[in-house]
């Protein structure tokens, strides 16, 4: 029978610890190219302490954030005993100093000493033909979370219309209004389309996508590089002092919306995007 308290403590242990190493390329790229003196010094501090949390097995940022879980499974999978696990591996996890107490009773504001409940974790389960079980982590911190945002098109503050231009102006504008908050240089998931509630989850799912992929739709592939291009352009740089790497990528994906609504939605994610998998047979 598995553990799955031992399975999610160890995948936890991944995630916090170990920057995955597309992301870690991107900054070692960005630090190489950098020729702002500070900002270089941003991005070198940030490798280093990516180093030191793996070689010492302690988190890389003291906001371990939300834990957002997506289970691909195959049908009849029993759920209860993988949510049981969860909340018990939060548990081990946070016992082992692998998470700090993240977890904020509303409204009382208390601190709920077993690190979960509703709504920390977010666990989303897909079922699916296949043999084996997906289980898929991504801890998003507080700071990043407070910068992402959601545009209604058309907006006629920043003369956007109902076209990929006008997703073009909402996200430039979302990076221009974020400058350093949530701990630049960060990562954008972008929902083109959806209802306010699917965007944002859409949007989330896209930062699970590994930087050096592509969006399967051309039009949308191009609409990312170009993007990260221009936002790197703006000049705001590493934690907003000023640099060339204001952003590390750009993920958009899309959903069919009503006729009445064209949805935009940016999940912000700070440089520390703690994604990993484990496969369970």
């Amino acid at each position: 029978m598995k553990d799955w308290s031992e399975i999610i403590s160890d995948l936890i242990a991944t995630a916090s610890t170990k920057l995955p190493e597309d992301i870690r390329d991107a900054l070692t790229k960005a630090s190489d190219i950098e020729t702002n003196p500070g900002a270089k010094a941003i991005l070198n501090t940030i490798l280093s302490n990516v180093k030191m949390a793996e070689e010492k097995g302690v988190p890389m940022c003291q906001d371990t954030g939300t834990l957002s879980f997506l289970i691909k499974a195959p049908y009849g999978t029993n759920t209860l005993d993988i949510e049981e696990g969860i909340f018990a591996g939060i548990e081990k996890a946070t016992a082992r100093g692998l998470l700090r107490l993240n977890t904020i009773a509303v409204p009382s504001g208390a601190q709920v000493t077993e690190n979960h409940a509703p709504g920390n974790p977010a666990i989303h389960f897909e079922f699916e033909k296949r043999d084996n079980i997906s289980v898929q982590l991504i801890m998003k911190g507080g700071g990043s979370e407070n910068m992402s945002s959601q545009y209604s098109l058309p907006d006629s503050r920043l003369g956007a219309g109902r076209d990929l231009n006008g997703v073009r102006k909402c996200v430039l504008d979302a990076v221009h209004n974020a400058q350093g908050n949530g701990c630049a240089p960060g990562i954008l998931g972008v929902c083109i389309g959806g209802d306010r509630e699917g965007g944002y989850a859409h949007a989330k799912l896209q930062l699970r996508r590994k930087l050096t992929d592509k969006a399967a739709l051309p039009e949308l592939a191009e609409l990312e590089e170009r993007l990260l291009n221009e936002a790197n352009s703006l000049g705001i740089g590493p934690m907003g002092l000023g640099g060339k790497t204001t952003l590390l990528g750009v993920k958009i994906g899309s959903l069919a919306r009503l006729p009445a609504s064209f949805f935009v939605t940016i999940a912000y994610c700070c440089w520390a995007c703690r994604r990993a998998e484990i496969i369970i047979d």
